[in-house]
């Protein structure tokens, strides 16, 4: 078994339909953190789903749903820290608004369970 800490998603800038941001290929994956700032003048929401491979996004998948985002500040993702995700299992979301919300994710990736 192997553990290799990693930043699962790269600072980017989400998009205003839903995007796969990262998945989980051949290991399982620890959420560690995830943040997300808001580098706009306006208040955004935040949607964050946790896709089961082969899955869709959707409400029964939803860990956060349309969190407003103030301008200016930055959202920890209580929500995320500590989920797991199994081989194929992705992590979803959007922004209320395209070029206004930043993510970043870090965690564990375990190969040969």
């Amino acid at each position: 078994m192997a553990v290799t800490p990693k930043v699962l998603i790269a600072s980017q800038q989400l998009t205003n339909s839903n995007a796969t941001y990262y998945t989980a290929t051949n290991v399982t994956t620890f959420i560690d953190k995830m943040t997300v700032c808001n580098t706009s003048g306006s208040s955004v929401t935040l949607t964050i789903d946790l896709v089961t491979a082969l899955g869709s996004a959707g409400a029964s998948k939803r860990i956060i749903s349309a969190r407003i985002i103030a301008a200016g500040d930055t959202y920890l993702c209580p929500e995320a820290v500590g989920h797991i995700l199994a081989p194929g299992d992705t992590i979803q979301g959007l922004a209320g608004a395209v070029t206004s919300l930043t993510i970043r994710s870090s965690g564990r990736e375990v190969s040969g369970l």
